[in-house]
């Protein structure tokens, strides 16, 4: 088969999108079959940051006791809403079982081989003066309201940086210079130079117009009703909007990934993780750097044109209504750092479903029961920062290529 491959990408995500560009760069006819419109879900509302540096699972020595702890102090980002739910209930086990430091060393390496190789395709990306977000290589400020923890932050930039990726520690004295918006009572900082920020939304609406300017067909509003199967290959796609045929099919649904695959008897361990942001002016004393504020496990992200409080996880299936009390702990968590934690007026207030897997990998693989179909999901809270690197590689194996980087950690068998 030539080089004009005809692929449909299920999902118009920062995933999909990222597909869609290396596989229209290798000569693909591509088709983005997307359910509500392009980049409304976690791609649209997360806080921009491109956090290369983030290597340490979620699932790391300590974690489970840790957050107990937080929790039973009501100091915790972590919502697990009460029901009962067989497959959340499996999931949290495999979580608190894979939280030991034989497995954090293990996939920090698998995560660490795709963020580096997503910095280098990023850079490659944004040097295309077509694709404008407000990008800023800034860096990132892991901030402390703790003496104690700003102290023992020093053991994990010590992990860090034995893949480079350490930050540099800024006392109290040196760091109300560099930040003036944070508050005196801040104990210190770490600065990883490794981090970049861009405005979401805006790289969304920008790569969409500069990818059909190259081609790439969108189908928005554009619900998947089932798949025709011939043997272990997939022929076509039905949807609400007619019938698609294709010689490879991606999968790039984000948190829904798992609805979609019930056809297809794949059942992938992905748990909808429920994130909340507040957009707003930029304060009259705003940020001049990203912040990731510690104790609170939220994050102030300031751009040229906004400003932006995220964070909070919450498992609560596939609700995606606002729940008040979890925007209220964004704005009392960022009153706790910064001198002026609120602009006015308020643009927005967001949720959306981050795809969490119980290992923090990704899963990046042939479909076991279907040869043409690639699934792309569960990159937890770095899907923007992990999107270069997964769409590259999705393009390298729809096309035969050998990847550049290991992609077993990322496999669908390891989940049997």
């Amino acid at each position: 088969m030539g080089l004009n491959k005809e692929v449909i990408i299920i999902g118009g995500g920062v995933i999909g999108l990222a597909c869609a560009h290396y596989l229209i760069d290798k000569g693909a006819n591509v088709r983005i079959i997307e359910k509500y419109e392009i980049g409304a879900g976690a791609s649209h509302g997360n806080c921009g940051l491109l956090c290369f540096s983030d290597v340490i699972p979620l699932c790391s020595s300590g974690t489970v006791s840790h957050e107990i702890v937080r929790t039973l102090k009501g100091t915790s980002p972590l919502y697990i809403k009460p029901r009962l739910d067989y497959k959340l209930l499996v999931w949290l086990l495999k979580f608190a079982s894979k939280c030991n430091a034989d497995n954090m060393t293990q996939a920090a390496m698998g995560k660490y081989e795709l963020l580096n190789y997503s910095a280098s395709l990023f850079d490659t990306l944004m040097a295309l003066n077509t694709v404008n977000c407000d990008f800023e290589k800034k860096g990132l400020l892991a901030v402390f309201k703790d003496k104690k923890n700003f102290e023992k932050y020093q053991a994990t930039n010590e992990f860090l940086a034995t893949y480079n990726m350490g930050a540099r520690r800024i006392d109290k004295k040196e760091l109300r210079q560099l930040e003036p918006a944070l508050r005196n009572d801040i104990a210190g900082a770490w600065l990883n130079e490794n981090d970049w920020h861009l405005k979401p939304n805006i790289l969304m609406a920008s790569w969409r117009k500069y990818l059909s300017g190259k081609g790439l067909i969108i189908e928005e509003h554009c619900k998947v009703l089932d798949f025709e199967i011939n043997g272990n290959t997939i022929i076509k796609v039905n949807t609400i909007k007619g019938s698609f045929n294709a010689d490879s099919f991606v999968l790039a649904t984000g948190a829904w990934a798992p609805q979609t695959l019930q056809q297809l008897k794949l059942d992938l361990p992905v748990q909808p993780g429920k994130g909340y942001s507040i957009t707003m002016e930029r304060p009259g004393i705003c940020l001049t750097y990203p912040c990731s504020l510690y104790e609170k496990s939220m994050v102030a992200t300031p751009w040229k044109t906004g400003y932006r409080l995220g964070g909070t996880m919450e498992f609560s299936g596939y609700d995606d209504s606002l729940n008040p009390k979890r925007l209220s702990k964004l704005i009392s968590g960022a009153s706790a750092f910064l001198r002026e934690p609120l602009g006015h007026p308020v643009m927005e207030q967001w949720t959306s479903l981050r795809p969490m897997t119980y290992d923090d990998l990704p899963i990046i693989d042939r479909a076991p029961f279907q040869e043409n179909l690639i699934v792309a999901t569960g990159h937890g809270m770095l899907g923007l920062t992990m999107s270069t690197g997964t769409g590259k590689l999705v393009c390298d194996m729809i096309y035969g290529k050998t990847p550049e980087i290991n992609i077993t950690p990322f496999s669908i068998s390891r989940f049997r």
